[in-house]
């Protein structure tokens, strides 16, 4: 892997390991005023480049490692202003709120008046990203106008259509799109497409069909499925439309077809054939060849019952590939995504102890192990060891780093203590109530994810609470909350958020 900079260097078990910093660099990325950056954009007459990530996050380090250190990324961040915002600095989540961005990675393009151009996918490989990257660059209509166009009956140019398939609607969070019409919106488009695009009308379609395979009321249709057996039986298809064939392969095959169905035996087939391609795909990354595999397994285990295990043959495919990742993966980024994806692997594959044993080394070379702390927690819970595994959880909130990253990490430790033991009353006071200690000094602490981090806890300590049997440890837990609403300003939109937090949900 070409690196454009040095990076630190750390020796463990006799192999050399790159150790990553928090920004990549060689690129002159913008921190710190977001509105400074706009104004230098505006100002030079350049677009504006954003990302928003998080350290610990595996697609964000895939990301640094596949795409931002490539040169042909490098060459063209002289085109434009980048802006690199970390989910932990001070601001991000209240820049997350204002830009509508969720999900780490999220990166935008801006025309230099700040308008938005389009969403760049971030579950791409690199050549795809960059071509997306270049087509916006080049093209800078919003998406927006070129979506309502489409659906006009406008005509769109070749660039136009590439830009609505490459378009990342997993992080529109319905600005263009409400989620219930989506499925619906990207069939209709891909209908619209001209023929001589093929690329564009089978990646809408597809993408419709992994959308509405998340909707139980949604139905199949023999067109869908001829569509997929096409896509499936050709190499080349498969691979530029690898982010569905890969990430959506279970659920689809789930909604396409009945259980137990000849049908369903030919489409698992047809599917797990496309994906064995693609995982010895050597011009994919290892990341994206894992993921694959991944989804070997979710296919084989779909009809399989609940204490079977898998076939020796793929479990033996499995240990290979996931210890060919780990020895050959030395980057630091890339390893933060390889490691998260591989441990999963094991882990799904019903290998638990494979899985702990290759987390637990890394935890000694991860620049975020509270990460995979995480899911050694989880792992200790599929095998029914309850304190093992609260013992990862809160182990893995104590080592978390950045005020909206502890946020979640204890919204975690406090959703496992009321899974794997509601009787513990103290602790779980105890640990809310340390949690909304720290978000009391946190600036911005009632935005996007932090925001959503404190729902899912208040929500839980409500349920957990349903029979009345917690009601005074819940409620000096909501009296802190509110405690910390009231020294909000009135004209802080925070103070609102907050107190809705302390009414009662039906």
């Amino acid at each position: 892997m070409k690196l454009t900079h040095a990076l630190a260097l750390i020796l463990v078990s006799g192999s050399t390991f790159a150790s990553p910093s928090t920004v990549p660099a060689g690129i002159a990325w913008e921190q710190g005023d977001v509105s400074a950056a706009f104004a230098k954009a505006k100002a030079e007459k350049k677009p504006l480049f954003l990302y928003w990530g998080a350290t610990w996050c595996p697609p964000c380090n895939q990301i640094k490692a596949t795409v931002f250190n490539q040169q042909r990324f490098i060459d063209r961040t002289k085109q434009f202003i980048p802006v690199y915002v970390d989910g932990d600095s001070p601001g991000a989540q209240k820049l997350a709120s204002q830009f509508k961005v969720r999900g780490y990675p999220s990166m935008i393009l801006f025309k230099p008046d700040g308008t938005e151009i389009t969403r760049l996918p971030g579950e791409v490989d690199a050549e795809r990203y960059l071509s997306t990257l270049e087509l916006g660059l080049s093209n800078a209509r919003p998406v927006k106008e070129t979506l309502s166009s489409a659906l006009a009956g406008g005509k769109l140019s070749a660039d136009d259509w590439r830009l609505l398939a490459d378009y990342s609607w997993e992080s529109d969070q319905a600005q263009l799109i409400e989620e219930s019409k989506l499925a619906s919106t990207l069939k209709t488009l891909a209908q619209a497409v001209p023929a001589t695009e093929t690329y564009a009308a089978t990646h809408l379609q597809l993408k419709a069909i992994s959308i509405a395979a998340g909707d139980e009321q949604a139905s199949s249709s023999p067109a869908e499925l001829a569509l997929l057996h096409k896509v499936l039986a050709d190499k080349q298809l498969s691979r530029d439309n690898f982010d569905v064939i890969v990430n959506s392969a279970s659920d689809i095959v789930s909604q396409q077809s009945k259980a137990a169905s000849a049908e369903r035996s030919q489409l698992t087939a047809a599917w797990s054939n496309a994906l064995q391609k693609l995982a010895l795909d050597t011009t994919l990354s290892a990341n994206d060849r894992l993921s694959a595999l991944t989804s070997q397994v979710a296919l084989a285990k779909l009809d399989l019952a609940k204490d079977a295990k898998l076939a020796e043959p793929l479990l033996k495919e499995v240990r290979a590939r996931v210890s060919d990742a780990d020895k050959n993966t030395t980057n630091g980024y890339e390893r933060q995504s390889v490691i998260s994806t591989a441990a999963y692997t094991l882990s799904e594959a019903g290998l638990l102890d494979e899985s702990d044993t290759l987390l637990k080394a890394e935890l000694k070379r991860s620049h975020a192990p509270y990460y995979f702390m995480l899911s050694l927690g989880a792992n200790a819970k599929k095998r029914g060891n309850k304190d093992e595994a609260l013992g990862w959880y809160e182990e893995a909130y104590k080592k978390s780093e950045g005020p909206a990253t502890r946020v979640q990490w204890g919204s975690s430790y406090v959703s496992a203590l009321v899974d794997l033991a509601p009787q513990n009353e103290e602790r779980i006071e105890q640990t809310a109530q340390s949690i909304l200690k720290e978000v009391a000094v946190t600036p911005n602490a009632f935005y996007e994810r932090s925001r959503r981090s404190l729902e899912k806890i208040v929500a839980k300590l409500t349920t957990w609470n349903k029979d009345k049997q917690h009601a005074a440890a819940v409620g000096r837990v909501l009296t802190q909350l509110d405690g910390i609403c009231s020294k909000l300003p009135a004209s802080d939109p925070q103070r609102s958020v907050c107190q809705d937090l302390l009414k009662p949900k039906a």
